[in-house]
């Protein structure tokens, strides 16, 4: 029989994890994005290394274009207070005056603007990203390597430099940027649990939901070792537990968190379900046979390219929007962008299986708060080291296995010359 102390040891391991999850989620997105952006890419023969500097420049377009929205807006609350003095003949303290800007300001704010003007900013610079490395790689058959790291160079630099050019025009000291009063309509809650479940209610919850979700996995893992297709139910069952267990961890998250595993999810769909998702792989996989095949190789390697890009960008803005609280501060990204192009290793390419990875790598990225190093601070930069030793780990697996079904596409990496076919 257990003692008391064994279940007073796993309450209070269960309540960690409670706690220690939602961390991990909002880790994790950023890196769901990037995956998700570079396995399209991938899927289509083009290994983009660049993915770091897109994230960059998706953040700091986000940022240029909700600076300007934002600017605009003080500016008019500015007039209209002032207009409103003059009228009344009525001399306002600074503080007062301030006060009476920020309410103005509050009513002029259109919170589909806030979201619009970012997020659109953030697609048109990762768009051009994705065209750049597109021209020289596709069109010019550029090597793909060199192409993308002088990409992830040439985003750093335009985020550095435009970020501190934008803190000067805001008359900050530093090199940063506040966007909070737009950054707070990111961050607004889609769905709010919060107060509705006891500390001990989650607990029983999140025991049941993730002993389901095992039960669940293994049943589909013993299905597909006898070759057969997972239910229609199973998949429906697993969705829902899935929600329901990130829901319950009581952390009211912003619409581009469900928006990250929305896109992965559709990703996911349309590489093993649609004749286009057929099409990509199989320009990936033998681009002259597509090509023979009457597919467009080069039109299909731009939209995957571009539409990767774009999705990656989105990660650099939910960084500075919604996990940052819409500060920008130069070289704060890390090294998301690298964690993000391991993350499409481990999943094997498989952008479904990187909603639960995220999740994963964001926990093994924060892990070193956890775990008590005392003054050996040195310690902590070995467990950041953590999810790389994971990718390599699953690299020699897979490796080792010799799978196809967990192996990159075929011609990743090489340049399509027709007249070769």
């Amino acid at each position: 029989m257990f003692e008391a102390p064994f279940f007073a040891a796993m309450a209070a391991i269960l309540a960690w994890l409670v706690n220690f999850i939602p961390r991990a989620v909002v880790q994790g997105v950023p890196l769901l994005f990037g995956s998700t952006g570079e396995t399209l890419t991938e899927k289509s023969g083009n290994l983009n290394l660049g993915i770091p500097g897109i994230m960059y420049t998706g953040g700091i377009c986000g940022v240029i274009g909700g600076f300007l929205y934002d600017q605009s807006l003080t500016a008019r609350a500015t007039l209209q207070v002032e207009s409103m003095l003059e009228e009344a003949g009525t001399v306002l303290s600074n503080a007062e005056k301030t006060v009476r800007i920020g309410e103005a300001y509050a009513e002029l704010q259109s919170g589909f603007l806030s979201i619009a003007i970012p997020l659109l900013s953030c697609l048109a610079g990762a768009l051009l990203m994705g065209l750049i490395y597109s021209f020289l790689t596709v069109t010019l058959r550029a090597n793909q390597n060199v192409t993308g790291l002088a990409l992830t160079t040439f985003g750093t630099g335009i985020g550095n430099f435009f970020g501190g050019s934008l803190a000067k025009l805001a008359g900050s000291n530093s090199a940063n940027i506040s966007l909070g009063k737009l950054a707070a309509v990111f961050h607004a809650p889609v769905v709010s649990l919060d107060g509705l479940l006891s500390d001990n209610a989650r607990l029983v919850c999140f025991l049941l939901l993730l002993m389901g979700l095992l039960g669940i996995g293994i049943a589909r893992l013993v299905l597909k070792a006898r070759k057969r297709k997972a239910p229609t139910w199973m998949r429906v069952c697993l969705l829902i537990a899935a929600v329901l267990f990130v829901a319950i961890m009581g952390i009211d998250y912003g619409y581009m968190v469900y928006l990250a595993a929305l896109i992965a999810l559709l990703a996911s769909h349309l590489l093993n379900s649609t004749r286009t998702g057929l099409n990509l792989r199989a320009v990936g996989e033998n681009p002259a046979t597509a090509d023979a095949a009457g597919i467009s190789v080069n039109r299909y390697k731009y939209a995957a390219t571009c539409i990767g890009a774009m999705i990656a960008g989105l990660g650099g803005l939910y960084y500075v929007m919604d996990y940052a609280s819409g500060i920008w501060s130069n070289n704060a990204f890390g090294d998301r962008g690298w964690l993000a192009i391991a993350l499409v290793i481990f999943t094997v390419w498989r952008p479904g299986v990187g909603v639960a990875a995220s999740i994963l790598f964001g926990g093994l990225y924060i892990l070193n708060i956890y775990i008590p190093t005392g003054e050996m601070l040195a310690l902590r930069e070995l467990y950041k080291m953590i999810p790389y030793v994971v990718t390599l780990l699953v690299l020699i697996i897979t490796s080792i296995r010799d799978s196809r079904d967990s192996q990159p596409p075929a011609h990743l990496g090489l340049p399509y010359f027709r007249e070769e076919r």
